[in-house]
């Protein structure tokens, strides 16, 4: 009888030791699943940000040039380590750029059943769209109806009558006053403005505000004449487009914003200027679509496409 106990007590020790030995493989198989999934989610994670980043930069340039948008692209590659990494670029119908990227992401526990690597990839596609809500705008407006064609000289004229009619407008975005109308054309306006806003005209000698303004943006910018694609030159200004929206006889009282421009300065204001010289350009800016259907006047945001 003992005998037979002993004998049942050794097979119990033995099947305990190969379920002991099975628990252990099957916790290290998700230990290594873990590692490795880990290790692929985070990658891939990376990979999208990657591509999202060098979408949405590359997209800025497309006004420009493909040969700019080549160069961001590739500079956000190299800035996440991600420059092996490029599979695809394409400039799509001219208001989009596509970033695919591919690589192999190796494995460590999966090595042990002979697979060293798996394959990921990302995809990011980002467009222009013409600029509907943006900060920084200055108190200076076109009409719609303008006619702008870009790389044209034009001439905004402060004068004390082009806020009674014609097709340059200047703005209370602040409120009335020299004062506050220098301030936002020095710096811009603080606040979003957004198509559909109603904005006050400007009334009142406004000149010497407006040269004070202008020439301080000038001597601020740090790149030569005529170098408007770089983005830390305050020459670039974000003008309002808008149509007339309260207008008596003789003056024009309030406008819809309707769009937004880009116009870069040309030249100094001198003491008796009356008006800003400069041109009206492309750009991608850090504004938003917009809902309301903005006029497509140069000024654009980038957003994500799905």
């Amino acid at each position: 009888m003992g005998g037979l106990y002993r004998k049942f007590q050794k097979d119990q020790q033995g099947n305990a030791l190969i379920l002991v030995a099975l628990a252990m493989g099957a916790l290290l198989l998700a230990i290594g699943l873990v590692i490795d999934g880990g290790n692929l989610f985070v990658t891939k994670s990376h990979l999208q940000k990657t591509a999202n980043a060098a979408a949405l930069s590359g997209a800025q340039e497309i006004v420009n040039s493909e040969g700019s948008v080549a160069a961001v692209v590739d500079e956000i590659l190299v800035s996440h380590q991600e420059q092996e990494s490029l599979a695809h670029l394409n400039i799509e119908e001219n208001s989009q750029v596509h970033v695919e990227l591919k690589k192999d992401v190796p494995l460590f526990f999966a090595t042990l059943f002979g697979i060293e690597s798996v394959p990921i990839q990302a995809d990011a596609k980002a467009g222009l769209n013409p600029m509907g809500r943006a900060k920084g705008a200055v108190p200076l407006g076109i009409d719609e109806t303008v006619d702008l064609v870009y790389g044209d000289t034009y001439a905004l004229k402060v004068d004390a009558g082009d806020s009674v009619s014609g097709n340059f407008g200047v703005l209370a975005l602040e409120g009335p006053g020299a004062k506050l109308y220098g301030d936002s054309l020095t710096h811009g306006f603080d606040d979003n403005l957004q198509v559909g806003d109603i904005i006050n005209t400007q009334t009142g000698n406004i000149a010497g505000a407006t040269r004070t303004g202008i020439n301080y943006r000038i001597d601020n910018c740090p790149y030569p004449d005529g170098e408007y694609e770089v983005r830390e030159c305050p020459r670039v200004m974000l003008v309002i487009v808008y149509k007339p929206h309260s207008q008596t006889t003789n003056q024009l009282k309030s406008v819809e914003i309707t769009g937004f421009a880009y116009f870069y300065v040309t030249d100094r204001m001198k003491d008796n200027d009356d008006s800003i010289k400069g041109i009206f350009i492309k750009r991608a800016g850090p504004g938003l679509t917009g809902e309301n259907s903005p006029h497509d006047r140069g000024a654009y945001a980038i957003k994500l496409m799905e």
